[in-house]
């Protein structure tokens, strides 16, 4: 029995070692295949219900226009009533002409203005505080404009550049400057100089009413009749007793009557 066992035992004892060793084996190969590489689980898909188009905001309710409320005098005026009565004559009984034209100013005694009190001496506008530069100007002047009297436009002319080289803000000089070239029938220049005579005599309305008369004259040569009649109205409307302008317009309005378009 004891030569049996030690066969049996030994036998064992193999298997035992093999079992061991296929352990071991299976082991390490396990622990050097390769892993597969960890990825993070992606979670699943969360189905979102579908959002509603925004709509834009309301426009605001239009503002209620105010109802308009006639006024007490205010008149009803009906179709029926246009077509039943005549035209609408302004206050008078006097219907408008239909054979005005337009653009062509014609004098009434509405649009004419007062006579102004004469202020053409220059000398009296030499006050004590005048500055002396403005007083040897008015001076030339003077004499310039009795020279334009007396029938010398040319040596007035001389004179009277001389006195905006002394003082240029003197609008009388530019005024007789026009003038003496307006003798001269240098009419283009003559408007010139009175445009700036304008501009520097817009407080005084007896010299601005003297601008519009001259203007009218220079107008009247050079061919231009309603700018001419236009000027001379306005002379008036400045100051009714300005004689050129009175006489120019009496003649230009007698001339268009006796010759009619």
């Amino acid at each position: 029995m004891k030569n049996i066992s030690c066969p049996v035992n030994f036998f064992v004892q193999k298997i035992v070692l093999g079992v061991v060793a296929l352990g071991f084996v299976a082991a390490v190969t396990e622990s050097c295949a390769p892993r597969p590489p960890y990825r993070t689980p992606i979670p699943p898909a969360v189905s979102r219900p579908p959002e509603a188009p925004t709509l834009p905001p309301p426009p605001p309710p239009p503002a209620q226009e105010s109802v308009r409320q006639p006024l007490p005098q205010e008149s009803k005026i009906r179709e029926q009533d246009l077509k039943t009565k005549g035209p609408v004559t302004p206050p008078g009984g006097k219907e408008p002409s239909k054979d005005a034209n337009i653009g062509e100013t014609r004098t009434s005694p509405e649009a004419v203005g007062q006579p102004l009190p004469d202020d053409s001496s220059l000398l009296a506008k030499i006050t004590p505080g005048i500055p002396p530069q403005r007083a040897a100007s008015l001076r030339l002047t003077e004499e310039g404009r009795k020279l334009l009297d007396a029938g010398d436009p040319g040596k007035a002319l001389s004179r009277l550049e001389k006195t905006i080289v002394v003082d240029s803000t003197n609008p009388y000089g530019y005024f007789f400057l026009a003038k003496a070239h307006y003798r001269l029938g240098r009419y283009k220049e003559s408007l010139n100089f009175l445009d700036v005579a304008e501009s520097r005599l817009s407080e005084e309305p007896f010299w601005l009413a003297e601008v519009h008369a001259l203007r009218g004259e220079n107008f009247r040569a050079l061919g231009m009749p309603q700018k001419a009649e236009a000027s001379y109205a306005q002379a008036l409307r400045l100051n009714s007793g300005n004689r050129t302008a009175m006489e120019a317009l009496s003649r230009l309005q007698a001339e268009g009557s006796s010759n009619p378009r």
